[in-house]
């Protein structure tokens, strides 16, 4: 939020990439927007599977190649299934992490579905109404 918000982005058009692992073993990487959390019951249905937590901080370098804060969707050691909430639709383009700490990369999900494969789907808790 602290870069999104220096460089005077739109925070629901940036997203954070998650990785997760499921009951089943398999992980999962999910992008939702900076600002909001990701229903791990909405993504765990999203995938297919019964229960999803996140990965651990020490487990992200040597699965994905990337540290914690510094994840990408893109170049990942291993190809994993990739969710992004279903409001990136909402944009031409979304910015998303560059592989590097407070590195963005900003990209339509026309050309990320070219490198990247990946599907939409609803992924975030809703908001509390404020009656």
């Amino acid at each position: 939020m602290e870069l999104t918000a220096a460089l005077g982005q739109n925070p629901k058009q940036v997203f954070k990439t998650l990785v997760t692992v499921a009951k089943s073993g398999e992980h999962y990487v999910f992008l939702v927007p900076v600002a909001e959390t990701l229903d791990r019951k909405k993504a765990a249905a999203a995938v297919g599977e019964k229960a999803i937590s996140m990965c651990k901080s020490k487990e992200l370098l040597p699965l994905t190649g990337y540290i914690h804060g510094g994840c990408s969707p893109i170049g990942m050691k291993k190809q994993f299934h990739t969710t992004i909430d279903q409001s990136a639709a909402n944009f031409p383009v979304i910015l998303c992490g560059a592989g590097k700490i407070g590195h963005q990369l900003e990209i339509s999900l026309e050309n990320l579905q070219k490198v990247v494969p990946f599907q939409l789907a609803d992924l975030t808790v809703a908001a509390a109404c404020s009656d």
